[in-house]
């Protein structure tokens, strides 16, 4: 019974199951058709929707097409107008630029280049667009007579502004590292900052537009006419001043200045100034720098008169015309070096400037052409000075000659400096310098080599003194190598300058400095030879040893109290043990002439004495020889009184060293023969002189004034 109702609970389960189904698909049918009816209606409220939209379409496209046919008439038109309008501006450039053109740029510069900006587009547009326009022709005139206004006020504006470089801005310019030592650089202003602004402008439209060199043709002849007018200026400058202690600066420049002495500019002394001072100091001072009795000092009464003259002679230390000459000469050197630093100032400063104003490609060239005619003028300066070297070289004034030392020095050490200024230019231009420069070491070179050959073979006979003081060809040739002491590299330079090209790569300053060795040992040699050669006019072997003796002894003193000494020693051992030993060699034939007195002074052929009586030829003997020393006593100091040495010391020397051998054979022969022999009956007649009075007798040789 229980499986049956179980069987029945779940039909009936079923049952209820299926009845709900059939009422859910009862609702979802009629949800359909109700969704069926809603779309029918949508579709039907879609179509006439779309059907109104196409309608208004077909209303408002043709609207739109004719609206917007409409804008672009509209902007056709606007286009047109202001075509029209820039067009018709062309043809009114003319008139508006007219006035400022025929003006000028003079004062409104940057309004005039905007005029003719305006004018050169109409030139391009009525070329482009109607070149058979009567307006072309005019705008094209307007526009010529512009750039010709831009060239005129380019060149007025330089003629105007550009002034020379004032002489004491030039040497402060020069004068700058050494003087102003952490001081501000003294700057050159060429131009005022406004006007070089505008020349500036100019020169880029005339690049630009202008399409014609001529500007810079016009720069550089109105800046190299400044740059000569600059140069020209220092020279004047220069000369005017050259009575004064030294170059006068700019106030300004010199408030900056410490108190210390002025190195550079300050004059220099010049070169053969320099030379007849240093020989008026020898001859009135000496070498130890004591007047008087000086190591080569003056002597006194006519041997100071003696001396003034020789001396005087040697130089040319001389009053009037022939001082001025030697002045005149001084200063063209001293100018010369000037001008020279001047130069390489001014083109820098001037290249500078120029950098500014002229387009780079045409830079170097212009700067070729504006320094070319101071350039020029300057080497040809330096060319004449080398001819008068060379003139005065061949009249063997070699002391002139010494004048372009000082210039070769200085254009040595410039030449850095040109060569990095010239950079660029052309290789004339670049190669004037190192042609200049070889020229004055091949005179300078030939004016060395002949005067070591005039002090060998001089054809000009020269007297010499009676006194057998220093010859004048001794203190000329000392002279004249100690003025190569302050210019040795340069020497040295000029010398190796010579040699062959097989040693030219071992060119350094020792070599030099062995070559100047070498050539200042061969003018020894050859003063030596010639020195020799100058004994024949003394008769007495001792007055040729005391004038011997004077010249070694003066070239000892000179190679001692310089750089000489140290110099000559490069080359040759011990030089002033040499000249000691020729000094001695010297004082020991000199004493030779003293052994006709001392000689009456031994005990040879003299009687021996035994007992207070003597015979008559004994007593004859001892007068003989007293009165042969007293007569070669007087006649030795009688001449040899009037001799000269100069140098104190060895004058001293030489009197106390005969002094010494004099009176000790004197005091002996009296000893022996003077006292306690009665050899006479007037022995005041033979012993005329005391020991005491021989060695007072001594004592004044060499000494006029005693």
């Amino acid at each position: 019974m229980i499986p049956s109702e179980d069987s029945s609970a779940r039909k009936k389960t079923i049952e209820e199951k299926l009845k709900q189904e059939e009422e859910t698909l009862a609702f979802i049918k009629e949800s359909l058709e109700k969704s069926d009816q809603l779309t029918n209606n949508m579709v039907s409220i879609l179509s006439s929707f779309e059907s109104r939209l196409m309608k208004l379409e077909n209303s408002i496209i043709p609207v739109h097409k004719q609206t917007e046919t409409l804008q672009r008439l509209q902007e056709n038109v606007d286009r047109t107008l202001s075509c029209l309008d820039h067009v018709i501006s062309y043809y009114h450039v003319a008139t508006e630029t007219e006035r400022i053109i025929k003006e000028g740029p003079s004062g409104r510069l940057e309004e005039y280049l905007g005029c003719i900006a305006k004018i050169q587009k109409a030139v391009e547009y009525f070329q482009d667009n109607n070149p058979d326009s009567p307006e072309l022709n005019r705008v094209k005139s307007l526009f010529e007579r512009g750039k010709e206004s831009l060239d005129t006020e380019f060149r007025s504006l330089l003629q105007r502004y550009s002034k020379p470089v004032p002489p004491i801005l030039i040497l402060d310019l020069i004068g700058t590292e050494e003087e102003l030592e952490g001081q501000e650089e003294a700057v050159l202003e060429h131009l005022p900052e406004g006007i070089l602004q505008d020349v500036i402008r100019i020169s880029k439209w005339l690049v630009e537009y202008g399409r014609n060199q001529d500007f810079m043709n016009v720069y550089y002849q109105i800046r190299s006419s400044q740059l000569d007018r600059s140069i020209k200026g220092l020279k004047d400058h220069l000369r005017k001043n050259s009575s004064s202690s030294g170059i006068t600066y700019s106030p300004a420049v010199q408030n900056k200045r410490k108190d210390t002495p002025t190195k550079k500019p300050a004059k220099r002394p010049g070169t053969i100034r320099k030379a007849q001072n240093l020989l008026k100091q020898y001859s009135q001072h000496g070498l130890d720098g004591k007047k008087g009795g000086s190591s080569l000092g003056v002597l006194e009464g006519l041997e100071q008169e003696s001396r003034g003259r020789y001396h005087g002679e040697a130089v040319g230390e001389k009053h009037g015309p022939a001082s001025g000459k030697e002045d005149a000469l001084d200063l063209e050197t001293d100018t010369y070096i000037y001008c020279i630093s001047a130069f390489v100032r001014l083109a820098q400063s001037e290249y500078q400037l120029l950098t500014y104003i002229i387009p780079e490609h045409h830079q170097k060239k212009t700067f070729d052409s504006l320094i070319q005619e101071t350039l020029d003028n300057l080497i040809q300066e330096g060319e004449n000075i080398v001819s008068a070297a060379k003139k005065a070289n061949a009249r063997h004034d070699f002391t002139s000659v010494l004048s372009i030392f000082p210039i070769l020095r200085h254009l040595k050490l410039t030449k850095p400096e040109f060569d990095k200024v010239l950079q660029g230019t052309a290789a004339g231009t670049k190669n004037k310098l190192p042609n200049l420069i070889t020229s004055i070491e091949a005179t300078g070179a030939k004016a060395l080599e002949d005067f070591a050959d005039c002090i060998k073979n001089e054809p000009k006979e020269t007297s010499v003194s009676k006194d057998g003081t220093v010859h004048e060809i001794t203190s000329n040739a000392i002279l004249f190598l100690q003025q190569l002491l302050e210019f040795q590299e340069t020497a040295g330079a000029m010398l190796a300058s010579q040699e062959s090209s097989s040693t030219a790569s071992t060119y350094n300053s020792e070599f030099n400095r062995r070559l100047l060795s070498t050539y200042i040992c061969k003018v020894l040699g050859n003063l030596q030879l010639r020195l020799t050669h100058r004994l024949k006019p003394y008769e007495d072997p001792a007055l040729k040893a005391i004038f011997l003796h004077n010249n070694f002894n003066y070239i000892l003193k000179s190679l001692e109290k310089s750089e000489l000494l140290q110099l000559v020693s490069v080359t040759q051992k011990e030089p002033d043990d040499t000249y000691r030993g020729h000094i001695e060699a010297q004082i020991q034939i000199y004493q030779r002439s003293w052994l006709k007195v001392t000689d009456y002074l031994n005990d040879k052929n003299m009687p021996v004495i035994q007992g207070s009586k003597l015979k008559d030829k004994e007593r004859q003997i001892i007068k003989e020889h007293f009165k042969g020393f007293n007569e070669g006593l007087e006649e030795l100091c009688k001449i040899q009184k009037s001799w000269a040495i100069p140098d104190k010391r060895q004058r001293e020397r030489i009197r106390q060293a005969q002094k010494s051998i004099v009176l000790e054979a004197y005091a002996a022969f009296l000893q022996r023969y003077g006292t306690g022999v009665n050899f006479t009956k007037n022995p005041e007649k033979y012993i005329k002189y005391s020991v005491e009075q021989v060695g007072d007798m001594i004592e004044k040789l060499f000494d006029t004034s005693a």
